[in-house]
């Protein structure tokens, strides 16, 4: 018997013309030393089959190719009588990987990030792979500020060639960063420019944050932050020399180390425009905010090329092309600068696609857009599309993008991607006390009613002291040009003979329903129209105010009265649930019209801003007044439309409904007037901008009664705290923590108060 080996360490000498043996037809080929390769994953790699003629070259191949799968760690070939015998080592397969002491991360992110190296359970093991895997696994671990971090590797073989990885992990603790030193800085104190940073030593809130643990890209975006500072005070010249970033021998405390050059201070000499202008070069003069004389401000330059490409934007140029160039004077520190203009080609919109919409129906969707398909280009029509697209409140996100049509150079498609976030709300009320513990209310409310758009609510009640049973439905597009279309249909029962209310005694029950009808008058404003009728009955109790008492002497206890509602809106805000600009406006009417046994006015008025303090903070302010009177042949205004104040949504700090008039009892009677004013400063919780907001609060408000006392500013009730917002899976969360800056004898607060499910 004729036998001969080939290793594969020799396959190098393949090359050379001596032969190794005599070449041969190959009657057989057989594989040995498999243990989970399939014989026929062997064969299809194979570069030689049965009935080819085996030589060194194609062995050598054979070999190489082999190899070079990865499957195994030695190959040889033998022959036998004839036979092509393939014997192969395997590499052990990789069947379990263990992390032991692994506490910063969620071992599904750690297991993703080494599959992406090549380690993985059920992937052939590599040692070299594995010390790969090891060093992004303390990349990972850098990543957090962990630079003491401590990976110690096991590697255990198990039957039928497989092994065991477990990485055991000794985490430590984070490295903080100890100081942050400026390095040059002469016109501005060290302080103030690290105040620009968001990298910062430990303080009360880095725990959450971990602004306090180093990170490359935080440092990069600080040092942007920072030279926007100096160039929008002037420093044209501004560099940052150099960074440089130390860790203490036990890898605890970090420093860092910045060296500026600040350059001198350059003011604006002159500033021109030059180029192709679609519109006059007076109107984009106009645009330009940045004046001779003032000192140089990259901000406010970049604001007027932006304003200028934003207005030929709205002309159809999409892909205008604005850009300032600079002529500097370095002896008289001045700088001059010619704002190049090239308008591009006119583009208008090819096609408007729309996307993430699973349940939204597409003209829903169509019917807020403001930029046709087959329309020229409008940049300021899509950011209004934009904008009407985040006041629904169907989406938790909108996006838009304008992609070019490939092929083209004046046409793009209009794409419109939203997510879609639960829109039927089960809303609940609460208030707490140490006294009188939680009281809850209810409702559900759809909407976005099967992905129409229209609103349907059903609403049930069953509170102490309010209960309702209602069904609400509104059309926004009851035609095709906007107007809407709603009824409501209600059954209401007041009774506030309860421990549970601040309210003077009684009970009133209402059945009632009505009829709206909403006029748009504008891209952000519209009117509305209702009438109903409504029966309310009036019980008062022995405890009951002398004037409820009054009231039901006059018109007896049951009254029938025809309600004319009149509502204005102007709704300029760029966000439904977390506004960060814009004003909001509301006046309404409520008017019993003759017919019915009551004739009265309720009127109410809210104006609402918002304004960026910076980029993360917003300042929301917010009044509201409201008076209601008798006209006609009445005369006694109804107790049970009197406005209250105190609680979640007015003043904060004070048990809801408890400001104003008392009775001789102590309990609140409500007035026909009201004021409430607001100030806030709202910021993202980091890391959840999206979905949770924060803030710092102060209210002021009262009512007052014309048959009590005159109006009085120093009636007034002030209170300041916490609040907290949370878009939660149930609907949106609204949290208070107040305190009242002058509480008053007989005044009721309550520090804590929550509502879910209204709209904020």
């Amino acid at each position: 018997m004729k036998k001969s080996l080939l290793s594969a360490l020799l396959g190098g000498l393949f090359s050379v013309p001596a032969l190794a043996f005599q070449p041969f037809v190959v009657k057989d080929i057989r594989v040995e030393g498999i243990q989970r390769t399939e014989a026929g994953t062997v064969f299809g790699y194979l570069p030689v089959k049965v009935g080819d003629t085996l030589t060194d070259e194609t062995a050598a191949q054979s070999i190489k190719t082999l190899y070079g799968t990865g499957f195994f760690k030695d190959v040889r070939i033998e022959v036998e009588n004839d036979v092509m015998v393939v014997v192969v080592q395997e590499r052990p397969a990789i069947a379990q990987i263990d992390f032991v002491g692994l506490k910063e991360f969620d071992k599904d992110v750690i297991v993703k990030a080494l599959k992406e190296t090549g380690i993985a359970e059920g992937r052939i093991f590599d040692r070299a792979l594995l010390e790969k895997a090891e060093q992004e696994l303390k990349r990972q671990y850098l990543t957090k500020g962990k630079y003491g971090v401590v990976i110690t590797t096991t590697v255990t073989p198990l039957e039928r060639n497989r092994v065991s990885i477990n990485f055991n992990i000794e985490e430590g603790a984070s490295a903080k960063i100890k100081q942050i030193n400026i390095v040059g800085a002469k016109d501005f104190s060290e302080k103030e420019l690290i105040s620009q940073f968001q990298l910062t030593t430990p303080g009360w809130i880095t725990w959450f944050t971990k602004n306090d643990q180093y990170s490359r890209q935080k440092l990069a975006a600080d040092l942007e932050k920072l030279k926007s500072f100096y160039m929008n005070r002037g420093y044209l010249e501004f560099a940052v020399d150099s960074t440089q970033v130390s860790i203490s021998p036990d890898k605890q405390d970090v420093y860092i180390t910045i060296n500026i050059n600040e350059g001198q201070r350059f003011q604006v000499s002159s500033i021109k425009v030059a180029g192709d202008f679609p519109i006059s070069e007076e109107e984009i003069s106009k645009l330009v905010i940045i004046k001779p004389g003032d000192v140089f401000s990259r901000e406010r330059l970049n604001q007027s090329t932006k304003a200028i490409a934003d207005r030929l934007g709205t002309e159809g140029y999409a892909f205008a092309n604005v850009n300032a160039a600079p002529e500097i004077d370095k002896e008289n520190r001045l700088v001059a600068f010619t704002i190049f203009v090239d308008p591009g080609r006119r583009v208008y919109v090819r096609r408007i696609n729309i996307s993430g919409n699973t349940k939204t129906r597409d003209e829903v969707i169509r019917r807020e857009l403001r930029q046709m398909e087959g329309g020229w280009y409008d940049a300021e029509r899509i950011t209004l599309s934009k904008q009407r697209l985040d006041r629904l409140g169907y989406f938790s996100e909108t996006t838009i993008e304008t992609p070019a049509v490939p092929g083209t150079a004046d046409q793009v498609d209009v794409g419109v991607k939203v997510v879609e976030k639960p829109t039927g709300n089960l809303m609940l009320g609460a208030g707490f006390s140490s006294t009188e513990g939680i009281i809850l209310s209810g409702s559900i409310s759809q909407n976005n009613f099967l992905g129409s758009g229209n609103n349907v609510s059903l609403a049930v009640n069953t509170g102490r002291t309010n209960s309702i049973a209602s069904i609400s439905y509104t059309n926004p597009y009851f035609t095709v040009d906007g107007v809407s279309q709603g009824f409501d249909i209600y059954h209401r029962t007041i009774n506030t003979n309860n421990s549970n209310t601040a309210v003077s005694p009684y009970k009133s029950v209402s059945n009632g329903a009505a009829i709206r009808f909403g006029f748009p008058i504008g891209e952000k404003q519209s009117l509305s129209f209702g009438l109903g009728v409504d029966q309310t009955s009036i019980t008062t109790f022995d405890n009951s105010a002398p004037r409820y008492f009054q009231f039901v002497d006059t018109y007896g206890d049951t009254n029938l009265t025809l309600p004319l509602t009149a509502n204005w809106i102007s709704d300029g805000k760029d966000s439904f649930l977390f506004p960060t600009m814009g004003w909001y406006q509301k006046a309404s009417a409520e008017i019993a019209i003759p017919g019915g046994d009551l004739t009265f006015y309720r009127l109410t008025y809210q104006l609402q801003r918002y304004q960026p303090v910076t980029d993360k903070i917003v300042l929301m302010l917010n009044g509201e007044v409201g008076y209601g009177d008798t006209y006609g042949s009445s005369s006694l205004y109804p107790f049970y439309k009197n406005f209250y104040a105190g609680g979640v949504n007015s003043v904060r700090g004070f048990k809801a409904g408890s400001l104003g008039p008392k009775d001789a009892n102590g309990d609140s009677l409500g007035g026909n007037q009201r004021f409430i004013g607001n100030a806030e400063l709202l910021w993202g919780l980091p890391g959840m901008e999206r979905s949770v907001r924060l803030g710092w609060f102060f209210d002021a408000g009262q009512v007052w009664s014309t048959n009590a006392s005159a109006i009085s500013g120093g009636d007034l009730r002030y209170s300041t705290g916490l609040s907290a917002a949370w878009i939660s899976p149930v609907g949106p969360l609204k949290i208070s923590l107040g305190y009242p800056l002058n509480k008053q004898d007989g005044d009721q607060t309550e520090f804590f108060q929550f509502q879910l499910g209204t709209a904020f």
